[in-house]
C-alpha cells in the first residue's frame, strides 16, 4: 500500500518531517491536475457571479498554493541534491503551468464578466480589487497574444524560471565552495571570543582542528569587522565579492552568462507585451509611475547623501592614518575601521553589545512589544514538524486567547541554507464557506549559531533584522481579508512591501523597548542606558556611506533593466561603474563582482525593483513620525494595524497610506531619520 503524500495532505500545517525529495514531483503533478480541472469548471459554467468565478479561483489557487509553498520553501533552507533535483523538475512544472493558466481566455473572460455586471461597483472593496488584480495578472501574462508570440512568451518564462533557480543555487554553492582553515589562533588577533568559537564549531562541522572562515554571513562580518590582519581581511572580501563569478578562484559556478541570458529575456518579453523594457514592465505593478520617476527619487537622494559620504569617508581615511597607519583605505579596511571608530568616537563596541543581547532574551522581548503594540501574543508551541531541529513554531493568539495565525522561525545560518533573511508565506489567510484558513508564515534568518552552552549573541543590527523580518509576517499575519489575493502582502505593490517591515525596524532604536529585551548573558543584567545613548547618538554613524551603498544597487538595478539594448548584451560592468562614477564614494576593485551574487534582482522578486527599500523607506518613516508623535483615531498601532497591516491589498497601498495618515506621503522624515536633512 502506497503513504499518502504529506504534500498533498489537507492539514493546518505541513508535515516537514515527512516530506522527501520523492515526493515533490508527484504532489506538484497532481496539484497541477486538480487547478486545472477546477478552472475548467468555473469556465465551463458561463457564470458572472463573485462566488462562482472568483472565489471559486481563489479556492484553487489556495491548494495549489499550499502543495508548492512548503517544496519552495525547503529548497531554501534545506538543500540536497536530491531535493535540488526534484525542487528543479517541480519549479518547472509549476511555471510552465501558471504561464499557461495566465494565457487562458477562457478564464480570463469569465473575470470579465464580473466586471461587467452591473452591481460590479456595489461589491464590497477587497473584492473589486481582487478582479481588477486578477484582469491584469492576465494581461500581464500575455493572455491577448496570438501565434507565435503567445508560445514564445510561454517559453520564455519557463526558461527565466529555471534561470533564476541556477543562479540562486550557484550563489549558494559559490558560499559553501570557499573556505580557509586556521590553526593559529594568532591569525585570529581581533576576533571576538564568540566569534571565533562559531568559526571552531565550522571546522568540527567538517572533521578539522581549530577554525574555519567560510563565506557564511557570520564568518564573513567576524572577519571584516574584527580582525586585525589585513590581508586576511583582503582574502576573505575578495572571495565573497568575486562569488559565482569569472573573477573566482573557482570559476564552475561563474553567473555570468546566466546574466547575460536573464536580462536578454527579460527584455524580450517586456517587448512582447508592448512595453519599451524590462524596467517599464517591472514598473506596471509599482506605485512608482516609471522608472524615470524612480530614478529621479533617487537621484535627489543621492543629491543630498554624496557630500555626507564625503565627509565620512575622509573622517574615515583620517583616523585609519592616525590609529593604524594605515596611508590608503581599501574597501576591505572599511567596516574594520569604521567598527573602531564607533568604538573610540562613540563609545559603542558593537562585540560588548552582543553580550546583551542573548537571543532567547531577544525574543521574548520581541513577542513582549508586538503584544504591546497590535494587542496579539506568540506562544511557543511545541511538537510541530519542522525540517530542522533549531526551528521555533508559535501561535498567534488574540485578546480573547483564540489562536488566528502562526509563524516559523528558522534562525541560525548552516550549511544548504540560502544567506540573508526573509519571510515568506506558508498559508494564506482564507475564509471559504464554513471552512477558515489561519494565515500562516515562515521568518528566515542567518543568526551566529549558540556556541557550545552559550545561547545564540545577536548584533543590535540582528535586532534590526528581527525587527523588519516581523513586519513582514505581521503585515501577513494579521490581515483581515479573506481573499488570499489580497490578503496580507499578497497583491501589495513592491514598492510598498517593506512598509511594515521598516516600520518596524524603528523600535530597535527605542529606548524601552531595546532596554526590555535585552538581558547580559552572564549577569542578566539590562542594557545600561548611557551604554543605549551611545548607540542611539551612533545611529546616523556614516549614514550617508550606507545611503549611498543602496542608492548604488538601486540605480543599477533600475538602469541595467531600462537600458538593454540586444545587440550589445546586459553590459553588467559598464553599468555598474557608469553608476558608480555618478553615486558612489567608494569604488570598488575592477575585480569586485557584487552583481554576480546580486540574488534580490536576478534570483528574486526586486527586478528593476531594487529602489523599493528606499521608496518604502520614505513611506515607514513618515508613518514612524506620525505614529509617535500624533494623536490618531483608536491609538498610533491600532490605526497602522487597522488602515496598514489589516487592509493587505484590498486597496491601493497609496491610499492605505492615506487612510493611516490623513494625507500623501512627504519626503521630509526620511531626509531626517538619514541626516540628510537640510
Amino acid at each position: 500500500m502506497t503513504s499518502p503524500n504529506p504534500l498533498l495532505a489537507d492539514t493546518d500545517l505541513p508535515d516537514f518531517a515527512a516530506i522527501k525529495a520523492a515526493h515533490v514531483v508527484p504532489a506538484i503533478e497532481e496539484a497541477i491536475e486538480q487547478h486545472r480541472a477546477a478552472i475548467a469548471q468555473i469556465t465551463e459554467e458561463q457564470a458572472d457571479d463573485f462566488g462562482s468565478v472568483i472565489l471559486a479561483a481563489e479556492r484553487a489557487d489556495f491548494l495549489l498554493s499550499r502543495t508548492w509553498s512548503p517544496v519552495g520553501h525547503l529548497a531554501g533552507v534545506a538543500d540536497t541534491p536530491e531535493l535540488r533535483e526534484a525542487h528543479a523538475s517541480a519549479q518547472a512544472l509549476m511555471t510552465s503551468y501558471l504561464m499557461e493558466a495566465g494565457q487562458n481566455r477562457a478564464h480570463h473572460d469569465a473575470v470579465a464578466r464580473v466586471a461587467a455586471r452591473p452591481d460590479f461597483a456595489g461589491l464590497p472593496p477587497a473584492q473589486k480589487r481582487a478582479v481588477d488584480l486578477a484582469l491584469r495578472a492576465f494581461r500581464l501574462a500575455g493572455v491577448a497574444l496570438e501565434g507565435e508570440a503567445r508560445q514564445r512568451f510561454l517559453d520564455i518564462g519557463v526558461a527565466l524560471s529555471d534561470l533564476s533557480t541556477r543562479f540562486g543555487n550557484a550563489v549558494l554553492d559559490a558560499t559553501e565552495a570557499w573556505s580557509e582553515h586556521v590553526t593559529d589562533e594568532a591569525a585570529l588577533a581581533g576576533v571576538p571570543e564568540s566569534d571565533k568559537a562559531i568559526l571552531a564549531a565550522y571546522a568540527q562541522e567538517k572533521g578539522l582542528p581549530g577554525w574555519l572562515i567560510t563565506l557564511r554571513q557570520p564568518s564573513v562580518l567576524a572577519i571584516l569587522l574584527h580582525a586585525d590582519d589585513r590581508a586576511l581581511r583582503e582574502r576573505v572580501y575578495r572571495a565573497h565579492n568575486t562569488r559565482a563569478s569569472d573573477q573566482s578562484d573557482d570559476r564552475s559556478h561563474d553567473n555570468s552568462d546566466r546574466i547575460e541570458q536573464i536580462m536578454a529575456l527579460r527584455h524580450e518579453a517586456a517587448q512582447i507585451l508592448g512595453f519599451n523594457d524590462s524596467a517599464a514592465h517591472s514598473l506596471e505593478t509599482k506605485m512608482a509611475a516609471d522608472a524615470d520617476e524612480a530614478l529621479a527619487f533617487l537621484d535627489d537622494l543621492a543629491r543630498r547623501a554624496r557630500p555626507v559620504g564625503e565627509k565620512e569617508l575622509e573622517e574615515a581615511r583620517a583616523f585609519a592614518a592616525e590609529h593604524f597607519g594605515l596611508t590608503e583605505l581599501y574597501p576591505w579596511d572599511l567596516s574594520y575601521v569604521a567598527e573602531a571608530m564607533r568604538r573610540t568616537l562613540h563609545g559603542v563596541d558593537q562585540e560588548a553589545l552582543k553580550a546583551y543581547f542573548p537571543l532567547p532574551r531577544v525574543l521574548a522581548g520581541t513577542q513582549k512589544l508586538i503584544e504591546r503594540l497590535f494587542d496579539v501574543r506568540l506562544v511557543e508551541r511545541s511538537g510541530v514538524s519542522t525540517w530542522h531541529p533549531d526551528v521555533l513554531f508559535y501561535d498567534v493568539q488574540d485578546a480573547s486567547g483564540e489562536v488566528v495565525a502562526g509563524v516559523y522561525l528558522d534562525l541560525f545560518a548552516r550549511a544548504g541554507k540560502r544567506g540573508g533573511a526573509w519571510m515568506d508565506v506558508c498559508r494564506a489567510r482564507f475564509r471559504d464557506a464554513d471552512a477558515f484558513h489561519r494565515p500562516i508564515a515562515y521568518l528566515t534568518t542567518n543568526f551566529a549559531p549558540p556556541a557550545g552552552d552559550r545561547p545564540s549573541l545577536v548584533t543590535h543590527n540582528d535586532v534590526v533584522t528581527l525587527f523588519h523580518e516581523f513586519g513582514h509576517v505581521l503585515h501577513h499575519l494579521l490581515t483581515e481579508v479573506d481573499l488570499p489575493s489580497v490578503g496580507g502582502i499578497s497583491g501589495v505593490e513592491w514598492d510598498a512591501v517593506e512598509l511594515p517591515s521598516q516600520f518596524m525596524e524603528n523600535f530597535a532604536w527605542e529606548k524601552d523597548t531595546l532596554i526590555g529585551l535585552s538581558g547580559h548573558v552572564d549577569t542578566g543584567e539590562p542594557l545600561p542606558e548611557p551604554l543605549f545613548d551611545r548607540l542611539l547618538a551612533a545611529r546616523q554613524f556614516q549614514a550617508g556611506l550606507a545611503i549611498l551603498r543602496q542608492i548604488e544597487f538601486a540605480t543599477f538595478d533600475l538602469t541595467l533593466h531600462r537600458d538593454y539594448h540586444p545587440a550589445q548584451g546586459a553590459r553588467v560592468i559598464e553599468t555598474l561603474e557608469r553608476v558608480r562614477a555618478a553615486v558612489a564614494v567608494v569604488r570598488p576593485p575592477e575585480w569586485n563582482r557584487f552583481a554576480h551574487a546580486f540574488s534580490h534582482i536576478f534570483a528574486g522578486g526586486y527586478a528593476a525593483g531594487y529602489y523599493s527599500y528606499l521608496w518604502a523607506e520614505l513611506l515607514s518613516a513618515d508613518a514612524f513620525e506620525i505614529f509617535s508623535h500624533a494623536d490618531l483615531p483608536g491609538g498610533g498601532a491600532s490605526a497602522f494595524r487597522r488602515e496598514i497591516l489589516a487592509a493587505g491589498a484590498s486597496r491601493p497601498a497609496a491610499d492605505n497610506f492615506r487612510a493611516f495618515a490623513g494625507r500623501a506621503p512627504e519626503v521630509d522624515a526620511l531626509l531626517r531619520s538619514r541626516g540628510l536633512a537640510a
